[in-house]
């Protein structure tokens, strides 16, 4: 679906290049993350993609194609949702649907039945300006979404959402991917990336210094413990163990067999601890 090489990118007047001649690639129904702080080169990297910022230098392919020569038919099969919503203030969300539906040609979904899914279907006929963010930010997405893109770019999708917002729009991510599409997915927040995302690659100062899925990822930076908390005599312990030959751990088995047990729990690292590892840097 996109396959990147050796790409570098400057801003003009810029001394150093924004990207360094990363290179990567990203499958066919795949969600696709790039994580890291702000002013790492992520939303540069995705407005090269989707053919924004052009003066770039290497090679960008998006299904077979150079992105400076696909033409604008091609964007019948691209979906973007920057994380600062691009809306009509002064339109209703539905006149906002509608009019971004009459862009394409190809198949779409119901406007409607969008508004609905999202939880705004109460507020379609309310102007855009009367919405708070997370309205904005949910409109947004379903407009990105309108004409049934095969590959969906995606910039903080669940910024400015409450929990159970931000957990209904994850699953309809989810959903999207099951059905066929590509997704890339810029953010700094790990738990959005961690429950998306199929592989990552971290971001600092314009290059990519580690790709992987998110479990290969905890298992080969964590510890290869188990810490288990429990209470004997009504005396709250804990103790770790090493993870290897634990069934054979008398220790172990003495506290399974014998205590109150609370909580028990390998220690995996965090992807936010994987990156300060991998980094040096935090994630802001």
């Amino acid at each position: 679906m996109i396959a990147v090489k050796d790409l570098l990118f400057s801003y003009k007047g810029q001394n150093l290049p924004t990207l360094k001649n990363i290179s990567f690639r990203i499958d066919d129904q795949e969600i696709f993350g790039f994580l890291g702080p702000s002013g790492a080169g992520k939303s540069t990297t995705q407005k090269v993609l989707t053919g924004v910022l052009k003066n770039y230098r290497g090679s960008v392919m998006l299904r077979g194609r150079e992105v400076n020569n696909i033409s604008r038919k091609f964007y019948e099969n691209i979906g973007v949702a920057f994380e600062f919503p691009n809306l009509y203030l002064k339109f209703t969300a539905l006149e906002n649907l509608e009019l971004f539906a009459s862009f394409y040609q190809c198949e779409k979904y119901d406007a409607e039945e969008l508004l609905q899914r999202v939880g705004l279907w109460e507020d379609r006929n309310l102007r855009v300006e009367a919405f708070s963010k997370g309205m904005r930010m949910r409109l947004n997405f379903i407009r990105s979404i309108l004409h049934k893109p095969r590959l969906l770019f995606l910039d903080e999708p669940t910024a400015g959402l409450d929990p159970v917002n931000a957990r209904m729009l994850k699953d309809f991510i989810l959903e999207l991917r099951d059905k066929g599409t590509t997704v890339f997915l810029t953010t700094h927040n790990m738990n959005d990336a961690d429950e998306l995302c199929d592989r990552l690659a971290f971001m600092i100062e314009g290059q990519l210094p580690i790709i992987d899925t998110p479990e290969k990822l905890k298992l080969q930076h964590g510890k290869k413990t188990v810490k288990v908390k429990y209470r004997l005599n009504g005396q709250p312990e804990t103790k770790e163990f090493e993870l290897k030959e634990l069934g054979a751990n008398n220790e172990f088995l003495s506290i399974i067999n014998k205590a109150e047990i609370e909580t028990i729990h390998t220690q995996e690292a965090t992807l936010e601890d994987i990156f300060i590892q991998v980094t040096g840097k935090q994630l802001a």
